[in-house]
């Protein structure tokens, strides 16, 4: 039944074939090592801080494809500078291997403008650099809410919430300097508790500064005021005149453990 493959003609033909396969299993894994570049590795050369064009004629040189990966805002770089790659310069690759870039945007992507009217100054700042926004210029007036931003420029000009701005603007501010723009006469606190004095200054936006004991004095807030900064008035030629103060404005005071005695024949100005 099988004797054909005794047969001569058989033999040579089944030998060429396989001496075929083997030819070609040969001559694939040959040409293996030059259809993959097997053994041809370069390093990668550093693209970062250059122009988009100046990266792809460097890769291009290196024998190396490039395609942008990604892109981002950075005020302080070049349109479309490269700001990172992958792999890294010095990475070992193969030729042909693809790199790839992350740029810097062309046109600076836009942010809506947020109220930053009421936030204290540190807030304000560091709601803008949240948003890519920066502080520009800061200035100050006259209000009792210290350190409180009280209007926001671009350009000199007012900006109103949710207008259109673009990333790494300057925004200038307007910051509350905390002293009002009323007037009123210096206090009178010689005889008063430290507790009394402190409520009556807070009812009239004026802050209790330093605190100076005369003496030992180990009920604080019991104790009284023997001589404060700035005095309720000043003579002036003869004449009583009534010192001014501010609400946010300082007053200092020197205490004791015993009630100062007051010139109750003093007449001070209303």
């Amino acid at each position: 039944m099988f004797k054909f493959i005794t047969h001569k003609s058989f033999l040579v033909n089944f030998l060429a074939i396989v001496f075929i396969v083997l030819l070609l299993v040969f001559a694939f894994f040959s040409l293996l090592g030059v259809i993959t570049k097997h053994d041809e590795y370069k390093k990668v050369p550093s693209v970062v801080g250059k122009s988009y064009d100046e990266a792809m004629q460097i890769l291009k040189a290196a024998n190396l494809q490039a395609t942008i990966q990604d892109s981002i805002y950075d005020d302080t770089a070049r349109a479309l500078q490269v700001m990172r790659q992958s792999p890294d310069a010095d990475a070992t690759v193969k030729s042909d291997r693809t790199i790839y870039l992350t740029i810097n945007r062309a046109v600076p992507p836009q942010v809506d403008m947020p109220d930053l009217r009421g936030f204290s100054l540190k807030s304000a700042q560091l709601y803008l650099q949240n948003l890519g926004l920066k502080i520009g210029d800061t200035t100050y007036v006259s209000d009792i809410a210290k350190n409180a931003v009280k209007d926001q420029k671009f350009n000199g000009n007012s900006i109103s919430p949710g207008t259109k701005i673009n990333m790494g603007s300057h925004i200038d501010l307007v910051i509350g300097n905390g002293v009002g723009e009323a007037v009123m006469s210096v206090p009178d606190l010689i005889g008063m508790t430290v507790a009394q004095a402190r409520d009556y200054l807070n009812s009239s936006n004026i802050e209790l500064g330093s605190i100076i004991p005369g003496g030992q004095v180990t009920d604080l807030e019991n104790a009284y005021i023997v001589k404060q900064n700035p005095q309720p008035y000043t003579e002036i030629a003869g004449e009583t005149v009534p010192n001014k103060i501010r609400p946010g404005q300082i007053m200092d005071i020197w205490i004791s453990s015993t009630p100062p005695v007051k010139d109750s024949t003093t007449t001070l100005p209303q």
